[in-house]
């Protein structure tokens, strides 16, 4: 057997292959209450029928003003329980495990309501100009992430990933470019971190199954964290028991980048190796023989594909053709397999 579709434990979990469908914004509400729809189920369900090993749902919002837009998902209430559950019985029904990724947007909201972030500079010109949090809306959101991760346990996800990425809040406060406060969250990388480590406290407290952070290796901009404050930031995350850095990079500041395949590889390398943290690998993974290549030298340990599993949502059966690996057709589909 290939190393991308042998199983891999996280906790009490247990994954069928390394294959990640990982979060992307489908920006497909209605009526900006944030729940599941028609949508939601036929386009995450296909990709369990696809047989990828682990569904991680989009962005998902834990509180109003934590949406990036109007048209997200959310989980900061009970009525937004339900539609999460039926589409869990669905990912669930064949054979693919699920996960949620909880997030709050701060400064690169696009909504009419007020922003928040830890401090009072906008994104960019087209974007508008936050509020700085106080401590205790700050201690609010922490409340947020700890209650949705409750509601996630609710809704029987399998794993939780909170979002440090991206440009988005909890990244606001880890990176000194969009960071500029003078308590306790700012200033130092401790202090910097500090934001995360609570999120992730709070979060424990009600969760006890695999936990995983995304978080942006690379700022692409002066000023910003270097790979060692990432290290930092992994060394702390690991301590604290997260089971798993999802390794994506850019988006806290408006930026030019270079890609090609694999272009965020190498610091997912690093991180695993001189952190002792499993590790996720994104950015550019196309095809089956370069996601092997990636498991295989134990450069990650799950691959994560965005793009690609929007174009082919049976990607698994096309990596295994490629592959030569036999890889189990549902009954349905046995006669086309």
């Amino acid at each position: 057997m290939t190393k991308l579709f042998s199983p891999i434990d996280f906790k009490n979990v247990s994954l069928k292959n390394r294959i990640v469908m990982a979060p992307m914004c489908m920006y497909s509400c209605r009526d900006e209450d944030g729940k599941i729809t028609p949508f939601h189920v036929t386009h995450y369900t296909s990709r369990a029928v696809g047989q990828v090993g682990l569904i991680m749902l989009e962005a998902t919002a834990v509180q109003p003003e934590g949406r990036i837009s109007p048209q997200d998902l959310g989980i900061w209430n009970d009525e937004q329980v339900e539609g999460l559950t039926d589409l869990n019985k669905q990912i669930h029904h064949y054979g693919s495990k699920s996960s949620i990724q909880l997030a709050h947007a701060g400064r690169k909201a696009q909504l009419d309501s007020t922003i928040y972030a830890p401090t009072a500079k906008a994104f960019s010109e087209s974007y508008k100009t936050p509020k700085e949090m106080s401590l205790e809306d700050i201690e609010e959101t922490i409340e947020a992430f700890k209650n949705a991760s409750k509601r996630s346990k609710q809704a029987n996800f399998d794993i939780i990933e909170l979002h440090a990425a991206h440009g988005y809040l909890i990244n606001q406060f880890l990176s000194p470019l969009t960071n500029l406060r003078e308590d306790n969250y700012g200033g130092s990388r401790e202090n910097r971190y500090r934001f995360l480590e609570e999120i992730i406290n709070a979060v424990k407290q009600e969760w006890d199954g695999p936990l995983f952070v995304r978080i942006s290796t690379d700022e692409y901009a002066d000023g910003g964290n270097s790979l060692n404050d990432f290290l930092y930031y992994a060394s702390r995350m690991r301590d604290q028991g997260i089971d798993l850095i999802d390794c994506s990079s850019g988006g806290i500041v408006p930026a030019t980048i270079s890609t090609y395949p694999g272009y965020q590889l190498s610091r997912c390398e690093t991180i695993r190796k001189e952190i002792n943290i499993q590790t996720g690998a994104v950015g550019l993974i196309t095809r089956g023989v370069q996601a092997e290549e990636i498991i295989q030298n134990e450069r990650a340990d799950l691959v994560f594909l965005a793009r690609e599993l929007l174009r082919d949502p049976y990607w698994p059966r096309t990596a295994a053709v490629e592959l030569n690996e036999k890889l189990p057709a549902p009954k349905q589909y046995e006669r086309g397999w």
